[in-house]
């Protein structure tokens, strides 16, 4: 069997229930990709939709052949992206939501040459330099005292963990992620955690933030399942689930 090209980033998008997203956004990505002198494949990890959205991202994958998909029929954002990020072939691994709430530009600044010295690059909307636009107040309240849980019981010093966009060196994507046991939202603060525990370099770097009105994030129910994961993360810390040898499997 012909191995496939290792492409400079891989793109990874879960994507549930998103056949009214889905058309615009991928658009606006493609257009983005096909602009830049790297290599680059996008892999749309579809997760238990009951709409039309996996037929959508198989005609991308028709139309252009480095649109990779792949289907979980269990939902869970974090299953998804695990799937993503363990298929995924770059020697840069980019994960981001469908709504781009982040300008697609922005890509670039995640990635060597422009950004060096880091094993993950993660997006911050409360790192200086970083503006949100159109958030509800209410709902950047709640967002910041479950940070603020967050940095006192699993990553204390980084003050976004939950900006949908986040981007791993290829090694450090395998390790982590064979890794993750959370399923849901609160993955990326699972991911960061065992990074963290083995020594690789985060950095948080400010960004545009748009907020999007259909996001599926329900802010209260999802903070509340989101706040009894940080205690997984620990238990899951003492039984010893994140030692070098350890891999969980799906």
């Amino acid at each position: 069997m012909t191995s496939l090209p290792t492409p400079f980033l891989s793109i990874v998008i879960p994507v549930h229930n998103e056949e009214n997203r889905l058309p615009a956004r991928l658009e606006r990505l493609v257009e983005f990709l096909q602009a830049q002198k790297y290599s680059s494949e996008v892999l749309l990890v579809e997760n238990g939709s009951s709409d039309h959205t996996l037929e959508l991202a198989e005609s991308y994958a028709r139309r252009f052949p480095w649109v990779r998909v792949f289907q979980e029929r269990q939902r869970g954002k974090g299953l998804a992206v695990k799937r993503g990020m363990l298929e995924a072939l770059g020697e840069y691994r980019f994960m981001c939501d469908v709504d781009f709430s982040m300008p697609v530009a922005e890509i670039n600044r995640f990635l060597p040459p422009v950004l060096v010295d880091c094993d993950i690059a993660i997006a911050s909307r409360e790192a200086p330099g970083a503006v949100r636009y159109g958030e509800p107040a209410y709902r950047h309240l709640i967002g910041r005292f479950y940070n603020l849980f967050i940095r006192l019981l699993a990553l204390p010093g980084l003050h976004d963990t939950q900006c949908g966009f986040k981007c791993f060196r290829r090694a450090v994507a395998e390790d982590i992620f064979r890794c993750q046991t959370l399923s849901g939202w609160s993955f990326d603060v699972e991911v960061l955690f065992v990074a963290r525990r083995r020594g690789y370099r985060i950095l948080e770097l400010p960004v545009p933030w748009y907020f999007d009105p259909e996001s599926k994030v329900h802010v209260f129910r999802d903070s509340a399942h989101m706040a009894m994961d940080i205690f997984i993360i620990r238990l899951n810390q003492l039984r010893d689930l994140y030692s070098a040898d350890h891999e969980v499997r799906a």
